[in-house]
Formats: C-alpha cells, structure tokens, sequence
C-alpha cells in the first residue's frame, strides 16, 4: 500500500503540468466566491431612505451589506431559547414561523434544543417568551443585543486580518523573496475562503466558536505550505526528489490531522451516534470547519503552492544558465 502511494506521489510530480495544477484550486476558489457571494447577497436588506443610520454595516445601492458567513447570535443579536422538547428542529421553525427564527439545532443531547431569533420588539419578546415558558420545560433564555454585537464583529474581523497579515509578514522574514512568500499567502487565503463557504452551505454560523477555528486554520494551512517552501528552496538535491520528499511528510501530517479532527467531530456530535453521549455544539462547529479547511488545504498546498514554486525554481535556473553561457565563452576565448 504504501509503495503504490509513493508511485501515485511520484507520477504526479513527474507528469502534472502547471496549468493541469491550477484547474481544480481555481475551481475550489471560484465556487467558494459564488458562495460567499450569494450569501452577502441573500443576507442584504433594502433600507428605507432616512434609515441608513440603522444598519450596522455599510449601505450600497440602497442596501444594507450582508455577512459572507451566516452570522451568530452573538454577531447580530437576538435571543437564543433552550428547552426540552422530543420535536426535530423542523418542527420547532414551523411552530415559531410566526416569529423571526434563524435557526433551531439539537443542544447537548436528549430531547434538549436550541431555537435562535432574530431581533425582535419588546413585546413581541415578552410573547415569544411567555410561550416558550407555558409550553416546554426547563428553559433557558439568552439574549444579546445590536450594542454588544456590533463591537464583536468588528474584534473578530480585526483579529482575522490581523493574525493574516502577522503570517504574512513572518513568512516573508522567513524566506526572504516575495514569489514563494505570496504563494503561502494566496494558499492560506484559499483554504480560509473554501472553509467559510462550507459553513454557509453546511449551515454552521459565525460564532465565537467558528471565529477561533477559522484563526486555527491559518496556522494549520501555512504549517505545510512552510514545510513545501524551506524543503524547496532551503535543501540541495533534485527538484523532484525534494518535492517528493515534502509530499510524502506534509501529506501524512495532514491526514493525521484529518483523522483526530474526525474524531472529534464523531464525538461532540455523539448524540446521532450513541444517545448516551452529550452534544457539544461548539466543539463540533470548530472541528467541521477545521476539516475543510484542511481539505482544501490539501489541494492548495500541493497544486497551487507547487505549482507557483516549481515554476519559480525552473525559471531561476533558466536565467542561472543564460547568465553562465557568457561566462564560458570569455573562458574559452
């Protein structure tokens, strides 16, 4: 088995081309900007004039921006209900259509389930919470409003584009050159931007939660993408024996990874699985996002960042040889 993954790593090296490498990334990046498109799109909402002053983001063409990523409660406010109830989440949508539900999800196990609302107005709150008190048993209300929300999105965003470009000024301290520098940052913006569109489609919010897995992923992406660049530029020997040799270790760093965070999905969703284990919301939604990313991590590091490399380094050698000719012709004369 594991002398036909080597073939397997060394046919590729050997015969992919350039541009048979950018094909599948480039789909990955474009299908992941659809996504995050329709969803900023979806999520936008006519103002009327004289009320731009409401809308927490900016406003273009009479429109209050969306979110790319389904926003938590604790991002845009609302009121999150917990209760016991043998009813699927479904059920639960249906049964409060009547007021702004954005989401309704299994919580810790058993029959206990969490219903998300929107904003909504003082009365209609105290409605909604009178209902929930007479009809189900121990419930829980938590609710946060726009004036706590609106500083937390802009601390998140803040702290991903910073931590982004802390990594991006590192990698260039590191290697010194700007090709290979970029081709690390262009492969860890991938792997961010595939991960942030399987929430969308998965339906995982942007929690606190998902916040923190999506700074873990920045470092987990440019683990491997480092690892490719110093084997590369910073070790003698052959081209393709190099990149062999990287494949081989970053690949299984990567699917060992894949396997623990497998796991530990399996377990904080445990509930589907085995009903005496306890669901763990926030620990799922950070291994799922972690697990995309590192799938498109897969794919960015060893065809975008190859790629980019491997065209580099022939490119420098090229221009080594057209420098050498001269050289030899002086000597020779």
């Amino acid at each position: 088995m594991t002398l036909n993954i080597e073939k397997i790593i060394e046919s590729y090296v050997k015969n992919i081309t350039l541009k048979q490498m950018i094909i599948v990334p480039a789909i990955f990046l474009l299908l992941s900007f659809f996504i995050l498109g329709y969803t900023t799109y979806r999520t936008s909402v006519l103002v009327e004039p004289g009320m731009e002053k409401d809308c927490n983001t900016k406003v273009l063409w009479g429109y209050c921006i969306g979110s790319p990523v389904e926003l938590g409660v604790e991002f845009k406010g609302g009121t999150a209900i917990i209760f016991d109830s043998p009813k699927t989440p479904d059920e639960l949508k249906a049964e409060f259509h009547g007021y702004p539900v954005t989401q309704a999800r299994e919580y810790g196990g058993q029959d206990r389930k969490m219903v998300q609302f929107g904003t909504m107005t003082e009365s209609v709150h105290e409605e909604l919470t009178n209902k929930v008190n007479s009809e189900y048993t121990n419930v829980e209300i938590r609710q946060m409003g726009e004036v706590v929300s609106k500083p937390l999105q802009e601390q998140a965003v803040r702290a991903i584009i910073l931590s982004f470009l802390g990594m991006a000024i590192v990698v260039y301290i590191i290697f010194r050159t700007f090709v290979p520098s970029m081709a690390v940052v262009i492969s860890a913006f991938a792997d961010i931007a595939f991960a942030a569109a399987m929430m969308n489609v998965f339906g995982v919010v942007l929690s606190l939660g998902t916040v923190a897995g999506l700074l873990m992923l920045i470092g987990y992406s440019v683990d491997t993408d480092i690892l490719l660049t110093t084997r590369l530029l910073k070790r003698k020997g052959e081209l393709n024996e190099k990149i062999i040799g990287a494949m081989k270790t970053g690949l299984t760093m990567t699917m060992t990874t894949l396997a623990a965070l497998v796991a530990l999905y399996l377990v904080s969703s445990g509930s589907y699985i085995i009903s005496s284990f306890t669901r763990i919301d926030i620990i799922r939604d950070i291994s799922m996002v972690l697990i995309f990313g590192l799938i498109a991590d897969i794919v960015n590091t060893w065809t975008t960042n190859l790629g980019i490399l491997k065209w580099y380094m022939e490119k420098g050698k090229i221009k080594e040889k057209t420098i050498e000719k001269p050289k030899n012709r002086r000597q020779t004369a």
